[in-house]
């Protein structure tokens, strides 16, 4: 459905426009060239196959039954890899051949933003199984990471680079940890599954906790960065609107990251976990776990790289 939409919108865009290069539509609309409605809505069906792509609402619906169905080493790859670049891809889309365009995409994206932050955080409270927990959290993710795309300048698009280099580690590094839950070699994918994990593996939980603390935006964790430049962004460019949903949501949102905390530090143990004894993903474990909590003393290759990116992308 969603490549059915990308290809009917490429396919408007090209009738109405006349090519399909980015900087021939970039050239085309500098030079103040009449908008048809036909090219509008073949903006908006490219703008909705991409959305699909990156599980933002209200194309979010396969999300939750996709991550706890698939096998979790799957549901891992597809939660990180396609995601950062599929946002990559609708940055590029807005930004290059569409940003002369701001006043038709901008409503879209809005909305997009916001009811993804909503959906992200409100529907994640219900659920018992933690990969359906991790869907809920990309769809508020995402959502975060379009208010910066939203704002349509330098400074947002700097913000949405670096806010997806800190999902990819926070989110490969607890996808790491539910690999890692396993009784007697069966995978543990129930919530209930992390009770008294501190007793029973205290690194892991320690680990999980890091993981858990940066995704709810909690100081000094990478996650707090990543939502602040965000913000940040948003704010200069009076989007207020969506700043305040965004923290408001991220409250939201913390209820549930801190409830896995809880669940792990003071329930009694359900199961006993077995210990990690695989190096590859004790490594993992490790070097994300480290780059989450420690972001904060060296964050400038991540900031400068991600201000170089969003300047080359406005330069041209």
């Amino acid at each position: 459905l969603s490549s059915g939409m990308l290809l009917y919108g490429a396919s408007l865009v090209y009738g109405f426009a006349g090519t399909t290069s980015f900087d021939k539509v970039a050239a085309l609309f500098a030079g103040g060239a009449h908008v048809s409605p036909g090219l509008v809505i073949g903006l908006v069906f490219v703008m909705a196959g991409l959305a699909f792509k990156i599980s933002a609402a209200p194309f979010h619906m396969w999300t939750p039954d996709v991550y706890e169905g698939a096998p979790t080493p799957v549901t891992a790859f597809f939660a990180a890899a396609p995601k950062v670049a599929a946002i990559a891809l609708l940055t590029r889309v807005v930004m290059e051949p569409f940003g002369h365009l701001a006043a038709q995409w901008h409503q879209v994206l809005v909305a997009t933003a916001i009811l993804s932050m909503v959906i992200g955080s409100f529907v994640a409270i219900m659920q018992t199984n933690i990969k359906r927990l991790m869907a809920y959290s990309s769809i508020g993710h995402v959502g975060y990471a379009l208010v910066g795309l939203t704002t349509g300048t330098q400074d947002g698009v700097r913000g949405v680079l670096i806010y997806m280099a800190l999902y990819i580690a926070m989110n490969i590094g607890a996808f790491a940890v539910i690999l890692s839950m396993k009784a007697k070699g069966r995978m543990l994918e129930e919530i209930k599954d992390f009770s008294g994990l501190s007793k029973t593996n205290p690194m892991l939980a320690a680990t999980m906790a890091i993981f858990m603390f940066s995704m709810a935006g909690i100081p000094p964790m990478a996650g707090f960065f990543g939502k602040l430049y965000v913000f940040l962004a948003a704010i200069a460019a009076q989007e207020y609107t969506l700043a305040v949903v965004g923290v408001l949501t991220s409250v939201v949102g913390a209820f549930y990251y801190l409830r896995i905390i809880k669940i792990m530090y003071f329930d009694e143990p359900a199961v006993v976990v077995d210990k990690v004894d695989d190096d590859g993903m004790t490594g993992v474990l490790v070097l994300t776990s480290l780059f989450t909590l420690l972001f904060f003393v060296a964050p400038a290759p991540i900031l400068n790289g991600a201000a170089a990116a969003a300047a080359a992308l406005f330069a041209g």
